[in-house]
């Protein structure tokens, strides 16, 4: 079981992003940072210190791609940003073609996630990226909770040579959490159904269970999943739940497969992919529509303890 931290300032992901990419310029010459207009007034002492290394292509995602797959190619180690909807979905061929098909590495840095610009209406939210990412062979997925935690991936991943997708989300979490890629249980208990939290849901999560006899793990990569850890914490007859803060679901196949040789009983709770909701609202509002606040998870844990 993983002993909490003290409590750290919930700052805020994206801002950490930023923030951290003139020191990260500094400590890995190979890097470059391709942008598509987005972020570009956050980064005005990089693009200061580093001429050249950080290059904004426009509005013009398919060509922010194809650049970060160029760059690749070169043996530079591309740094690509935008918002989730316009850096998986719009380019989503580029993605497969130019980073995926050609066999390079690339680390894409989303923000804007599910529906955190909900005022920009639906062209900018995405809450299937995560599950068009995992379609592709070979992608790793991080959806981070917590600034120090962006802060520690960044770093990682850009000694790394992989494909790699970061999911920075305005929700987040008081604490940071280990980012190693595996399954943490942070609230245990005898013989209790296990809640799986994702990332920016952790804290949510901790909210809804409170007083519901649950034990909660944690994992800010949920692809590819610690299925060794799944089994370890799940049990031979696994009652388990999944909350994600994307496409319900996204998790399913690889929960599945994990537990392929056990009876088990699982509830996934995320965005339900048959809503489209057409106001623009709130993230808030969006949260309590789609049943991702804590009211709402409580609700769905509940119908699972029966």
């Amino acid at each position: 079981m993983t002993t909490l931290a003290p409590a750290a300032p919930a700052l805020d992901l994206r801002t950490r992003f930023y923030d951290e990419l003139d020191p990260l310029l500094d400590a890995h010459p190979h890097v470059d940072v391709v942008l598509a207009v987005i972020g570009s007034g956050y980064m005005s002492r990089a693009i200061e210190r580093h001429p050249g290394r950080v290059i904004d292509v426009g509005i013009r995602e398919q060509a922010l791609i194809g650049v970060a797959g160029g760059l690749a190619l070169a043996g530079r180690r591309p740094i690509v940003h935008t918002f989730a909807s316009f850096l998986v979905e719009r380019p989503y061929e580029q993605v497969k073609l130019d980073l995926g098909h050609q066999d390079v590495g690339a680390v894409l840095v989303s923000a804007g996630a599910s529906y955190d610009v909900s005022a920009g209406g639906r062209t900018h939210q995405s809450p299937a990226d995560v599950a068009l990412i995992s379609a592709l062979p070979g992608w790793t997925v991080h959806v981070p909770g917590h600034a120090d935690e962006v802060a520690e991936i960044l770093h990682r991943e850009a000694a790394g040579t992989g494909r790699v997708y970061v999911r920075l989300s305005g929700q987040r979490n008081t604490r940071p959490h280990p980012v190693d890629g595996r399954l943490h249980l942070l609230r245990d208990g005898v013989d209790a159904p296990l809640v799986v939290a994702v990332g920016p849901m952790l804290d949510t999560v901790l909210e809804a269970t409170a007083d519901l006899p649950v034990r909660v793990a944690w994992t800010a990569t949920p692809h590819p999943l610690d299925a060794e850890g799944l089994r370890a914490l799940a049990g031979p007859t696994p009652v388990l739940a999944v909350v994600e803060p994307y496409l319900e679901g996204t998790s399913a196949a690889a929960v599945a497969a994990a537990l392929v040789d056990r009876p088990s009983r699982v509830l996934h709770v995320g965005v339900p992919g048959e809503t489209e909701l057409r106001r623009y609202g709130t993230p808030r509002d969006h949260a309590a529509a789609h049943g991702l606040d804590a009211v709402g998870v409580r609700t769905r844990l509940r119908s699972l303890l029966g």
